[in-house]
């Protein structure tokens, strides 16, 4: 028996089950003891089916008869009949259908049971249907209410409508279209088969399946579309139990809801807002039928590309509901004139915000108990600023590529895509308006859909016959052909008609715009803009590309943030008093083990470096931050914030706790230096808080969500969280000293931003991290690079590549375009009223920490801390005495240690000294915990004979030859 025989005959055994007796299908039978059984199923199917054939008006055996005296008549182009012997069809017939004894049997039950047993074996659920709402579209919003992104499961791009909301034509005109008889069959309906059938013989060219609207609601959400048998005939079996557990208008309102009909829609709410730009409930006659023809087949019925053919299929529809008794002939005759207008088609292919859009659909199941997202019908309002995010992500990926080349890493790996056989394709049309590269690249679908490069396709590679240069042409979308430039490897491995990016250089003077070759780095970044004031996250990409990898680096990662971590140090030191003037040494320096000195072995005992392992003597606390001191953060715990190093420790992890940087800290030394991991959007906060002077915000990317017309969740005003270990004017005090940091110290290369901006450089050891972290008067932005850790190992950004080379001219643009789309330039505001009370503005040699008379000319404007009694509190002597200072003064400006990379200038200068220079110094020295005048027991060689007479000295006392000590 041939298989197709088999195939054919185990299908008729489904149809006549679900035809004759629906309600009691078996889906098994024993294929020694139950052919007999299987054989009066047979036999009862054919008689219902010869039934419908007589309802049909059609002979079946005069169809018999032509399939037998010409079999090629009616097999002909359908390859599903082609190697059927009719013979033994028709010798079947006149044993199931005729009641006749054929011998020898032409139909083996045995293999037909089997197959029928395999193929219908453990079938959904029907039950799963009731009450069934598909996953739909969740429609993301900006910060202005516009449209930002639409959230949905892959072929699920849908809302759903209730069947109340569908105006009745546009359901009879589906029904009309797809399934006249759904109103009377069970599931599946015998004369659509028999009409499908004949239909297929004599149009073979389109073949109609014959599907009910139950069936293709089995199809497309339980069984699936294969085209088999097994299909067919699970799908029938299943469509028939639907029926018993929905009802017609249950059936109707998913198929409604879930039929796609081109347009990137699924559903006829979604179709009617993609096609004609209102909901479902607004549809006209004409525009009904017209989405009801495009059941059958989206393309190729599509309005937008076939016109013709979309009215004829719309003219069939609105003839078959008026033969169905729906509408009149003067109704059809006034909607068959024309297509209905239809809107422009907006493609919904997003390039932007991918990250953030993640961000927002893990945080509406945290905020609004929303599992998921694509479950459909959400309206979320959200903060982000869509031309912001736009440059963010243009920013970062620019920054980790010019990094990448800056240090030979780049690599070129593979193009996108390769245009050659469409090329050829389009070379073949004629009358063409652009040549065929150009349409072929605006027609390409790239993989890495959020890189924000320009596309460009080889156009010319080769060498000039003439000169022998090496010619490498590419084309732009917009019909430009530019010189590629790239490097040796690159211009080897391209090919004609690769699809690469390029970055757009204006050549000022030198000739017309040069496109660069850009490819995907290896390494990675983050970067988060912050509203200082009300924590709304304006920005965020957590990475290169999201295609490449999903993980959000700005909240799923924690890096070590190095030097961006000495903030919270200092700030602990001012908000015990110290003044942004106090000196201390940038020395080696040994803290003893946090747990005691008790059992304490050599290696318990922290001894930290600079970055470029060199010393800069003695520096007043701003200049030490400004240029990144290691030696001076690990000083500053020696008596500059609490008695002792532990104490010291411990106070810093409380402010750290307080600021929300960790859940829990363990106090060890390399922390202060930024060794414990942190996310990229709370570190944001903490400088946020900077900004604000100490409120800190409390980030967020969800304003509300709605639901079903509902409000589900709506974020309630709340003020900054005040960080209240650390005062306002600690912390405008600190605000000034990162000022600095843009003006003077590691983060120099943005000076021209210092009077606008604040921040701090950070580089992790061994450059595994590069960070810079800054903020203006409205907006905190902070950015990170670095490899990925997945393997469990490090890896360098290399020798040098500190934040403020590879993170700082990210920050640059990202704050340009700040600027430009969320907040106008602007200085950094003096001290709020708070802060003002508590502060004294003072000129100051920079160099040295000494206050200035008024009027010099030459001072900087410092901001010092006065005390309860609104008294100025001298701290400048209070860690380093007064006789080292002047014993060790260096007149010339202060080197930055992180930026200059090299040794010290005390380490090879005028100034060097040997090992245990400065312990030999200050054997005699008093403690530097506490303030204290130089002893006076001794005299410099510079000194008279006689020496002076200890004198008291009011600090307040301004006019004492300029200086007041």
């Amino acid at each position: 028996m041939s298989a197709i025989l088999v195939k054919i005959f185990a299908t008729a055994l489904t149809l006549s089950q679900v035809l004759v007796d629906p309600d009691s299908v078996k889906t098994a039978f024993d294929p020694v003891r139950d052919r007999e059984e299987v054989a009066r199923i047979l036999t009862g199917g054919c008689s219902h089916m010869r039934r419908a054939f007589d309802i049909e008006d059609i002979n079946l055996d005069d169809l018999i008869a032509t399939a037998m005296d010409d079999p090629q008549a009616v097999t002909g182009d359908l390859k599903i009949l082609q190697g059927l012997s009719f013979s033994d069809l028709h010798a079947s017939y006149r044993l199931f259908c005729k009641g006749e004894t054929v011998e020898p049997a032409p139909v083996d039950l045995g293999e037909v049971i089997s197959y029928y047993n395999a193929a219908v074996a453990g079938l959904p659920d029907a039950g799963v249907l009731k009450g069934l709402k598909l996953p739909g579209v969740s429609v993301v919003l900006d910060a202005n209410g516009r449209r930002f992104a639409e959230v949905y499961e892959p072929d699920h791009r849908r809302m759903w409508v209730p069947l109340s909301d569908i105006p009745k034509s546009v359901q009879q005109a589906f029904v009309s279209a797809e399934d006249k008889r759904f109103h009377q069959h069970r599931g599946v309906d015998e004369r659509g088969v028999i009409r499908a059938f004949v239909g297929n013989l004599a149009n073979p060219g389109r073949p109609a399946g014959g599907s009910t609207i139950t069936q293709q609601v089995a199809k497309n959400l339980l069984v699936g579309d294969d085209v088999t048998y097994d299909r067919k005939m699970r799908e029938m079996i299943v469509a028939s139990r639907i029926e018993r557990v929905l009802s017609k208008a249950e059936i109707l309102e998913i198929y409604l809801n879930s039929i796609y009909l081109g347009r990137t829609s699924w559903g006829v709410e979604m179709a009617a807002r993609s096609y004609f730009g209102k909901s479902a409930n607004a549809l006209s006659v004409a525009e009904g039928a017209l989405l009801a023809g495009l059941a059958k087949g989206p393309n190729y019925y599509n309005p937008d590309t076939r016109p013709e053919r979309a009215q004829e299929r719309m003219a069939y529809v609105l003839s078959r509901m008026q033969e169905d008794g729906f509408l009149k002939p003067d109704q059809v005759q006034q909607a068959v004139a024309s297509l209905p207008p239809r809107v422009a088609y907006e493609r919904t292919r997003r390039t932007t915000g991918f990250h953030f859009v993640d961000h927002v659909g893990r945080d509406a199941r945290t905020l609004a108990g929303i599992e998921r997202l694509t479950a459909g019908g959400y309206t979320v309002r959200t903060t982000v600023n869509p031309a912001l995010q736009k440059e963010t992500e243009a920013a970062l990926q620019e920054g980790l590529a010019r990094y990448e080349l800056s240090v030979g890493r780049q690599r070129f790996q593979a193009a996108e895509a390769n245009l050659a056989e469409a090329v050829k394709t389009f070379d073949g049309a004629k009358d063409a308006a652009a040549p065929a590269w150009q349409r072929a690249l605006e027609a390409v679908r790239l993989p890495l859909y959020d890189v924000h490069w320009p596309a460009a396709v080889v156009i010319e590679k080769g060498r000039d016959r003439k000169t022998g240069a090496s010619i490498l042409r590419v084309g732009l979308a917009d019909g430009r052909i530019l010189p590629l430039n790239a490097w040796e490897a690159a211009r080897r491995d391209l090919k004609l008609y690769d699809v690469v990016r390029v970055k757009l250089v204006e050549q000022k003077g030198k000739g017309p715009v040069r496109a660069d070759l850009r490819t995907p780095p290896s390494v990675q970044g983050g970067a988060v803009v912050l509203e200082n004031r009300t924590g709304r996250i304006l920005a965020m990409t957590g990475g290169f590309s999201y295609p490449l990898s999903q993980l959000n680096r700005a909240t799923q990662a924690h890096r070590q943030p190095g030097s961006a971590f000495k903030p919270l140090t200092y700030l602990a030191a001012l908000s015990k008093g110290l003044q942004p003037n106090t000196l201390i040494w940038d020395a080696p320096v040994t803290l003893p083990p946090v747990s005691g000195e008790a059992h304490a072995r050599p290696g318990d005992y922290w001894s930290p470096k600079n970055y470029d392992g060199g010393r800069s003597g003695i520096l007043t606390m701003r200049r030490a931050l400004e240029n990144s001191k290691n030696l001076v953060t690990a000083r500053l715990l020696d008596g500059g914030i609490e008695p002792s190093p532990q104490q010291s420790l411990r106070r810093v992890c409380e402010l750290a706790l307080e600021a929300q940087l960790y859940l829990e800290c363990t106090p060890h030394y390399p922390f202060v230096l930024g060794a414990q991991p942190v996310r990229i959007l709370d570190l944001a906060a903490f400088y946020a808080a900077i900004a604000n002077e100490g409120a800190m915000p409390v980030p967020h990317a969800i304003e509300a969500v709605e639901g079903n017309g509902r409000v589900i969740y709506s974020r309630k005003a709340a003020a900054p969280i005040r960080l209240g270990s650390a005062d306002a004017a600690a912390f405008y005090q600190l605000k000034s000293m990162l000022q600095g940091v843009l003006e003077r110290g590691t983060a120099r290369s943005l000076k021209a931003l210092a009077p606008y901006a604040a921040g701090k450089t950070g580089t992790s050891d061994d450059e595994n991290d590069a960070w810079f972290v800054g903020f203006t008067n409205d907006v905190t932005i902070a950015v990170w690079v670095g490899h990925d850790n997945a393997d469990g190992r490090r890896r360098t950004l290399g020798r040098g590549q500190t934040g403020g080379k590879v993170a700082a001219p990210i920050f640059q643009a990202i704050l340009q375009a700040a600027w430009e789309h969320h907040a106008p330039k602007a200085p950094l505001t003096p001290p709020s009223p708070q802060a003002a009370k508590q502060l004294i503005a003072l000129p100051i040699d920079l160099n040295t920490g000494d206050r200035l008379t008024e009027g010099g000319g030459r001072g900087f404007t410092e901001y010092f801390r006065l005390n309860w009694f609104g008294r100025l509190a001298e701290t400048q002597f209070r860690l380093v005495p007064q006789s080292e200072v002047y014993a060790f003064r260096n007149p010339d400006p202060w080197s930055d240690g992180e930026e200059r990379g090299g040794p010290d200038y005390y380490e090879d200068g005028p100034y060097a000294q040997g090992p245990g220079w400065l312990d030999s110094l200050r054997q005699n020295t008093p403690t530097p915990r506490r303030q204290a005048e130089p002893d006076r027991g001794f005299r410099w060689w510079w000194e008279e004979e006689a020496p002076r007479r200890p004198r008291r000295v009011d600090p307040d006392y301004f006019w004492r030859n300029g200086q007041v000590y």
